[in-house]
């Protein structure tokens, strides 16, 4: 039987302002990447979206990002590279201890935002990223795009490691992910979500906008949080996948 992960990016609430429904995405993905502070997030946010993620036996992940709350952590910065480490040791090791307090444990690392599609198209800064990470707990697994820099660089390093492909974003032909300036790089219609999804896992291939095929290790499929029908393309993305004979649970890792 094919198996798949299902994740979402969520915790991205700050103070009184709200971003999502992390209770109602809660009750359908099997993985939560939970905002760090930086992009998005505060220690109360992360606290309750953890609590909900233990309450609904989903698995916790670390999201960190950009230091950019103004930005949502989607513009691209240049961070000395201690610097940028530092920061991503600080956001995960805050991940962790918050977890911990709370009788739970954080499962992975994935990045957030325009330092994900940085570091899809750098192998070294992809390595810098998840070294600084592995630093705080070497047993994470870390999140990455199919078939981009990033897969490369937790190969060298030998770590365990997700295959992640969008359900709600469009893809270039070097697996990468379609600007989001550009017509069509966003997908919200969740009928279309699910239907590609289970295209792409049934294929094993990420199929861009062109329709080229790129073969790859498909462990877990992602949507934003902040999309208006975020829920909606989560319960149309799970219920396809589920209706075409493929089971949707928490991923374990896989290493090179």
């Amino acid at each position: 039987m094919i198996r798949v992960d299902l994740n979402a990016d969520m915790g991205e609430s700050f103070g009184p302002w709200k971003m999502g429904d992390d209770a109602a995405l809660l009750t359908t993905v099997t993985s939560a990447n939970i905002a760090c502070g930086a992009h998005a997030g505060d220690p109360d946010v992360m606290a309750k979206t953890m609590t909900l993620a233990l309450e609904n036996g989903v698995g916790i992940g670390a999201h960190p990002g950009f230091s950019d709350l103004q930005g949502f952590g989607r513009q691209r910065m240049s961070v000395p590279r201690a610097s940028l480490q530092n920061s991503i040791r600080f956001q995960v090791a805050a991940s962790v201890g918050m977890a911990k307090s709370l009788g739970g444990k954080v499962r992975h690392v994935k990045i957030h935002g325009a330092l994900a599609n940085m570091s899809s198209e750098d192998e070294k800064l992809a390595s810098d990223i998840y070294e600084a990470a592995l630093s705080v707990d070497p047993e994470l697994i870390v999140t990455v795009l199919c078939a981009t820099a990033q897969e490369t660089a937790v190969r060298e390093l030998g770590c365990a490691y997700a295959g992640e492909i969008f359900a709600d974003r469009a893809y270039n032909d070097d697996a990468t992910l379609v600007d989001r300036s550009l017509p069509g790089a966003v997908i919200h219609d969740p009928e279309v979500a699910g239907k590609r999804m289970v295209e792409m896992v049934q294929a094993g291939a990420i199929i861009t906008e062109s329709g080229k095929q790129i073969k790859t290790d498909i462990d877990t499929i992602c949507l934003h949080g902040d999309t208006p029908n975020a829920v909606q393309i989560a319960g149309s993305v799970r219920g396809t996948l589920e209706a075409s004979g493929i089971e949707v649970r928490t991923f374990e890792g896989r290493r090179a």
